[in-house]
């Protein structure tokens, strides 16, 4: 059986979990999260999860990336599989740390390559367009969700900028609050 314990490796300046038998460094890093805002007319497509974490509330088609495909390919992907949706990528519209789970979130601008077109795919209960006065601000699963919506709110059309990133009242992430 393989033994590991949290240690300072030599040469290191943080602990890691290092085998016992070998000195093999298990080094744990962030993941990454792709997804995407999509909209159509003004409205914005949001995935009711089936899964947990957060089962039962609203969020946009994102998850983590997969082995061999680049972010875009990810959010696409995850479009596909959470709302059966075929999205155009307009370009990134923000990235968030969040350090207390160990994840980076990166949130494209998108819309229906097509015509609007969708479904619920196998993680989601139901998929719908909301109106931003419609949103279910109080379902919504995660803070990120809370902070891309605003940040596609205020940059809808024309080139973006610089992503947006957490906001001032939580820059690492840490907070379980929605709308930041």
């Amino acid at each position: 059986m393989v033994d590991f314990a949290l240690e300072v490796p030599d040469g290191d300046n943080r602990e890691r979990m290092v085998c016992r038998d070998c000195g093999h460094i298990d080094y744990q890093n962030p993941k990454i999260v792709a997804g995407a805002v999509v909209a159509h007319d003004g409205k914005i497509l949001l995935c009711r999860r089936a899964i947990e974490p957060r089962h039962g509330f609203w969020t946009l088609p994102a998850g983590y990336m997969e082995l061999g495909e680049t972010v875009e390919d990810g959010a696409r992907r995850e479009a596909l599989e959470e709302a059966e949706a075929d999205i155009t990528l307009d370009g990134i519209l923000a990235i968030y740390s969040i350090s207390r789970i160990g994840q980076v979130h990166i949130m494209f601008r998108a819309r229906f390559a097509d015509q609007p077109s969708f479904g619920a795919g196998t993680e989601s209960l139901e998929v719908a367009l909301f109106a931003w006065d419609d949103i279910p601000w109080d379902q919504l699963a995660f803070p990120t969700v809370h902070w891309a919506l605003q940040a596609w709110h205020a940059n809808q059309t024309g080139p973006l900028g610089a992503p947006a990133g957490n906001p001032p009242t939580d820059p690492r992430g840490v907070g379980r609050a929605g709308r930041g």
